[in-house]
Formats: C-alpha cells, structure tokens, sequence
C-alpha cells in the first residue's frame, strides 16, 4: 500500500518535471522562431499563461495548443508593451553611461533620483508579466497596475526579488539547468507572488464594495 502511494507520488514529481521542461523548450524555440526580439515576449507570456492556469489547478491543460494559441494571439500587443518597457530599460542604463562623463557634484545630485528610478524600473518588471495574464488592459495600464501592486505589497515584491536573484545565482552556477528549467521556474515564483497580490486586491475590494451596499441600504432603510 505504501509502496503504491510512493510510486503514485514519484509518478506526478516525474511527470511535473517533464511538463516543466517541456513548457521551458518551447519557450526558447519560439524565442528563437520570433529572433529572441520579438519572440521572447509572446514566448513569455504563453509561459505565464500555462503557469496561472496550473497555479489555478488547470492542470490538465493541452500545453502545446495553449501556447501555440498564446503566442499567435498576444505577439502584436506583447511586443508592443515589450519593446516600450526595452526602450525604457535601455534610456536608464544611457542615463547611468552618461552620468560618469559628467563628473562632479553634479553626477552625485543626479545619480540618487535615476537609482530609485531604476529600483521601481526593476520592481515594476516583476509584476509584468502576472498582470498581463491575469487582467486585459491597455499596455500603459500594465506597466501602471504592476508599479502600483509592486509598491503596495512591497514585502511580496522582496520576497519575488529575492527568489528570482536566487533562480538566477543557480542557474549560473549549474548552467546546465537553463535549458529545463530556468524560466519556467522563474515564472512560478513571479506568478505565484503576483496572485498573492491579485487575491489581496480583490479581498480589500469586496470589502470597500460590502461597505458601500451596507451603506446604501442603511439609506434606504432611513428614508
């Protein structure tokens, strides 16, 4: 009997590292399909999708048809919302370049503001993604939903940072796990913080929401 239940858990531990694996495979080939540029955001984003709906128990999902239907239907907007958020990236890192050839007090006044920039520029990013799939915006209102989620559950947002600097450090130190695993494993961790976050939101909602129906009855009752 105890046997049986340990190859029965063996069973689904090996089964999840297969679906694991595969979902992080196709990330890089249809990375690669769209030339990293603009692949990697509609990979992504198929990427999130799976992993939202395993972390919701949609477990039994058809991966390939998920993700292939994912990346047909999100390429046009990702990438729009992808290249925005790569070119802000890359006015920062101009920004920081350009301060050393000022030189002085004045590369000290202004490097302390473009550092806090960059810190909310890094926080927002870590939201990206899980509001992209778990709302459908316009692809300012994800850049703004993601700060605003990022700053108001600030401890979810270290503990998010924290988990992926540490995917990241193993991934470098066992290289040879980047191929399996390193992405989708970061999407877990990002996803399965951004719905902490999403739950926490839609809880203080419905409260504000009972609040104003008790309210409103309470009229009523009075007049």
């Amino acid at each position: 009997m105890r046997l049986g239940k340990t190859m029965g858990k063996l069973f689904t531990v090996c089964e999840w590292i297969m679906k694991i694996a595969y979902v992080n495979v196709l990330w890089m080939f249809f990375s690669i399909v769209g030339l990293l540029l603009f692949g990697m955001m509609p990979a992504s984003i198929a990427v999130f999708t799976i992993v939202r709906k395993w972390l919701m128990k949609e477990i039994d999902i058809p991966i390939f048809r998920t993700f292939l239907l994912v990346y047909r239907r999100e390429f046009k907007k990702s990438n729009i919302l992808g290249l925005s958020y790569l070119l802000g990236g890359a006015f920062l890192v101009f920004d920081f370049f350009y301060l050393r050839t000022v030189g002085g007090a004045l590369e000290t006044v202004l490097f302390v503001p473009l550092l806090i920039i960059a810190i909310f520029y890094i926080i927002t990013f870590l939201y990206i993604f899980p509001v992209y799939v778990h709302y459908d915006l316009k692809s300012i209102d994800y850049v703004k939903n993601a700060f605003f989620l990022a700053i108001m559950h600030f401890h979810i947002t270290i503990l998010m940072a924290t988990a992926l600097a540490a995917i990241i450090f193993i991934n470098l130190y066992m290289p040879a796990l980047f191929p399996f695993f390193s992405f989708v494993i970061i999407a877990f961790v990002l996803m399965y913080g951004g719905m902490i976050s999403f739950t926490r939101i839609d809880k203080r909602q419905k409260k504000v929401s009972d609040a104003k129906a008790r309210i409103l009855n309470f009229r009523r009752k009075l007049l």
